[in-house]
């Protein structure tokens, strides 16, 4: 059964993405090529111009570190900073930004239920404001047509 799939392959090899094509004599369950990370990129990006290990943040995120709570002032944000940091920093933001929206979603559902229970107590269902809209739309219709 192998030895059909094995043939195959190798006769639609050119047709075959590179990332999926088997390389001659590697098993398969062995091979992690696409799990390594090469340690030049991660040391690179780490490094600012100076050679000094760290981030240069933008101004945004500066502003981030300090709403995080990472800084009490702007001038006690460093030049650089670990990426880390800045990360740590953005996804406590999205926490706190995500509360919120979960606040303000709930506070508009209290809203719109009182909002609601008012206008039934008026009598102020959508049926009555449908049928009175139709009603007038009638009477100019009527009226326009002498």
């Amino acid at each position: 059964m192998w030895g059909r799939a094995d043939r195959a392959v190798k006769l639609l090899g050119r047709n075959i993405p590179s990332v999926l094509r088997m390389t001659e004599g590697v098993d398969p369950k062995i091979s992690r090529r696409l799990c390594v990370k090469p340690q030049q990129d991660l040391q690179t990006k780490s490094r600012s111009a100076s050679g000094v290990p760290g981030y240069r943040p933008t101004p945004w995120e500066r502003k981030f570190l300090l709403w995080a709570g990472h800084y009490k002032k702007p001038e006690d944000i460093p030049d650089t900073v670990s990426l880390e940091a800045v990360r740590a920093a953005q996804s406590t933001l999205r926490v706190r930004f995500s509360y919120v929206m979960i606040a303000l979603t709930i506070v508009g559902c209290i809203t719109m239920v009182i909002s609601g229970k008012q206008a039934a107590k008026r009598q102020e269902t959508l049926i009555n404001i449908n049928l009175e809209k139709k009603a007038k739309l009638r009477e100019e219709g009527a009226s326009a047509k002498p």
